[in-house]
């Protein structure tokens, strides 16, 4: 096979595992949406402090902090499917663990360890790479974007459905229990129908170390810009979605309900743009463009949210700001994958995944401090004003260096 990752032939066989790797982002996003809604009343379950809620929430974003890296790399290493089979078996584990956790403590634990098996994302997106031309990926990049945005339509709801916080610790138990079942499923789902990707593995060179890929960043000036673009939106748009809940409750008296309803609203919007648009616009116009683009009208319509004045332009200017959410998270992968060489595709997604895990810690801790300490409508200012250099940064990415080439044997 010639590795696509260096433009290559697509590998036909491996490109028809996608359906099932996007079913794996799908579930993933899907026992992330399950649980995130619940965490703060399964927390309360076991008389939690407050902190002490904070801390589980907190734990699964470092877990994929050290997670993502370290899978991608080894991933690079060893081969795609045997990461994929082990971390969504943790998943697995990790959700009965937390069904069965008996105190707060071994919760945060269990959090941490789930947030590590979950940091997979460039595994998946590094097989993506390695099964895909250059010219494929943005539109691939952008199907895997559909799945994560579909399951956390998906998971807020279900979750919803099956919980049952008046039974007490034991009524989240059944939410958890299925998410364990989905991983389950999706597991044997690999292991029976993804065919390694990176075949002939003893031509592949090992890659650089994990610190040497973090000092190269600072010698090349596109993927340090992409990581920039990663962090500072990434700090926008999780500091919107950490407060957009207080924000609506201040200015519009709003409960769950409309919150969760509004979420599904630009979660819809998203998946659509990215099954049906992001993939051949970014293929007409650029990668770059569509990605400084998207970032553009997501940095509009956050500064306009403010000035909101029903529910309806609320939803109005969401949507569209998920929209150019959409439109350019793609296109990072996508520029990222073409400025790497071909055995250093995990490496490297899994360096930007973990950058996007720093940002959900960063992020909501800025927007709270905004709001708390400024106004209720300075968290949009604030991540307008985060987002403004990243189309810059988008911009001048726009001329990727070509990758060096090597064809399996």
């Amino acid at each position: 096979m010639a590795d696509a990752a260096n433009g290559g032939t697509e590998d036909k066989g491996a490109a028809g595992a996608l359906p099932t790797l996007l079913s794996v982002m799908f579930i993933n996003l899907v026992g992330f949406g399950i649980v995130v809604p619940l965490l703060p009343f399964y927390a309360k379950s076991f008389n939690a402090a407050p902190w002490q809620i904070a801390l589980i929430f907190s734990a699964y974003a470092i877990g994929a902090f050290f997670g993502e890296p370290f899978w991608g790399r080894l991933s690079d290493r060893i081969g795609r499917k045997p990461l994929l089979v082990s971390t969504v078996t943790g998943n697995c584990l990790c959700y009965a663990a937390l069904a069965l956790a008996p105190n707060v403590y071994i919760a945060f634990i269990v959090r941490l360890l789930g947030g590590m098996a979950s940091g997979n994302n460039s595994v998946i997106q590094g097989y993506i790479a390695d099964v895909s031309t250059p010219d494929q990926r943005s539109g691939r990049m952008s199907l895997l974007g559909a799945a994560y945005n579909i399951g956390f339509i998906v998971g807020p709801a279900l979750g919803g459905l099956l919980a049952h916080p008046s039974a007490g610790h034991a009524g989240f138990g059944l939410p958890l229990f299925v998410c364990s079942g989905l991983s389950a499923i999706c597991a044997t789902a690999i292991f029976l129908f993804v065919p390694e990707s990176r075949v002939h593995r003893e031509h592949f060179s090992q890659g650089p170390s994990r610190w040497a890929v973090v000092g190269s960043v600072f010698r090349n000036p596109a993927i340090a810009r992409l990581m920039l673009v990663t962090f500072l939106a990434g700090c926008a748009f999780n500091g919107i979605e950490y407060v957009f809940g207080l924000w609506t409750q201040a200015r519009f008296g709003w409960g769950p309900q409309q919150v969760g309803g509004a979420f599904a609203v630009t979660g819809i919007v998203a998946a659509i743009n990215q099954i049906a648009l992001t993939g051949r616009m970014s293929r007409k116009f650029g990668e770059a463009q569509m990605l400084s683009a998207g970032m553009a009208l997501t940095m509009l319509f956050t500064a306009l949210q403010p000035f909101s004045w029903t529910a309806t332009v609320v939803i109005a200017c969401l949507a569209v700001a998920a929209f150019g959410q959409s439109v350019a998270w793609p296109n990072v992968s996508a520029l990222i994958s073409r400025n790497v060489d071909w055995n250093q595709q995990g490496q490297y997604q899994g360096l930007n995944n973990a950058v996007g895990a720093l940002a959900r810690l960063v992020g909501p801790f800025i927007a709270a401090l905004a709001f708390s300490g400024l106004s209720v409508d300075a968290p949009f200012f604030v991540a307008a004003l985060l987002v403004m250099p990243a189309i810059f940064f988008a911009w001048s990415a726009r001329n990727p260096r070509a990758p060096e080439t090597t064809t399996a044997a």
